[in-house]
């Protein structure tokens, strides 16, 4: 590793440890983004079927949920759960989504899309991203399909328009994957690496020690059994927020 590259690390780590951290939490009904407003959360994914991954909500639940908070809301793009290999015919019903989602003000949206070799599909991407401008924009989990996710992430940091990364390091468990996560981290350039998918109270903050990422994101953590079928609970959101103010 040359000099320059890792002063420049450096300076990354340093950035990721001084900025204030931020919390996004699943909502899947206007009760959970009420719910998360009030317990202090940053921001909303909003999402429907979340047994299935989260699928595009409704109008009525996206005009409904951005109307009731006054925290961002950010919504996302999936018209199905059988894999992230979009045809031309369903990106376009995504871009639908998203000017959908843009007139009733969402603060941004949630999106990723790969080719037949599970690689970022930058064609696709592109055309999301000319219906998004003026949103921020997250890509999703798509890239934990990716053998080599850091080498998506230097892909998707060309990308200016593109805000940040929601990525459990790869396939496999958060714990085993937080060098990959650190790495993703230190090579994202402007976009904020948001992590999710599988934290919980107990490896929080083991998985921010150790890959000093500057947003996390929670799911199933926070509802009743630990069920997508089931509400947030008022509890497990105070423990939430009580265990990262320590």
């Amino acid at each position: 590793m040359s000099e320059n590259i890792a002063e420049n690390q450096e300076e990354k780590r340093a950035d990721s440890f001084g900025d204030a951290v931020k919390i996004e939490l699943i909502a899947a009904t206007c009760e959970d983004a009420k719910k998360i407003e009030a317990y202090g959360g940053d921001r909303i994914e909003l999402v429907s079927a979340l047994s299935e991954g989260g699928l595009t909500p409704s109008y009525g639940l996206m005009k409904a949920v951005i109307e009731s908070v006054s925290i961002p809301v950010n919504v996302i793009i999936r018209p199905h759960s059988q894999s992230f290999v979009y045809t031309d015919e369903e990106i376009e019903m995504m871009r639908q989504d998203i000017k959908m989602a843009k007139e009733l003000g969402a603060n941004g949206i949630v999106i990723g899309a790969l080719d037949e070799k599970n690689q970022i599909c930058e064609q696709s991407l592109n055309r999301l991203l000319e219906a998004a401008y003026g949103l921020e924009v997250t890509f999703h989990r798509a890239i934990d399909e990716l053998e080599h996710p850091v080498e998506g992430v230097k892909i998707l940091s060309h990308y200016k328009s593109i805000n940040r990364i929601l990525t459990s390091g790869g396939k496999g468990s958060l714990s085993k994957n937080r060098e990959i996560i650190r790495n993703m981290v230190l090579h994202s350039g402007h976009i904020k690496i948001l992590v999710g998918g599988g934290l919980n109270f107990e490896n929080i903050k083991e998985i921010m020690e150790a890959t000093s990422a500057p947003e996390y994101h929670f799911g199933t953590a926070v509802r009743v059994e630990s069920s997508p079928f089931k509400n947030i609970s008022k509890d497990l959101l105070k423990k939430l927020f009580t265990l990262l103010k320590k």
